[in-house]
């Protein structure tokens, strides 16, 4: 078995990709000819977005929406990049919320967190040494 996507539901997929594609210098995939859902090229994984509606169909009672006011959920997308600052200071710039700046860990990898327009958890972070 091989992780090869991760799917978030979002309340506007265009806000969402084009904020990909400014935060993170992430190019799109595919975009479905409904516009319902979109891919976003990360490497040998992606990151999908489906809009929320979407979820109602395919899942039982829909699922819980994003919520920018909340507190982050219990998941976060994780990037690697040997520079965390630029990564940081790039989303921040393109109107990510900072969470943590840049920072070395005890065990040497240095990492720092932002939120998507979403609300969802984003960390950039080196190769742990």
């Amino acid at each position: 078995m091989k992780f090869r996507w991760a799917i978030v539901y979002v309340p506007d997929l265009e806000a969402t990709m084009s904020f990909y594609e400014h935060a993170f210098g992430l190019k799109r995939r595919f975009v479905s000819e409904e516009g319902g859902y979109g891919e976003m090229e990360t490497g040998e994984t992606r990151i999908g977005f489906a809009a929320q509606g979407m979820s109602e169909g395919a899942i039982d009672g829909g699922v819980v929406p994003l919520d920018a006011g909340d507190r982050p959920q219990a998941t976060e997308f994780g990037f690697a990049t040997d520079d965390v600052a630029g990564a940081f200071k790039r989303a921040v710039d393109a109107g990510a919320a900072p969470v943590s700046e840049p920072e070395v860990e005890p065990w040497g990898q240095t990492v720092a967190y932002v939120r998507d327009l979403n609300g969802m958890l984003v960390e950039f972070g080196t190769d742990i040494p």
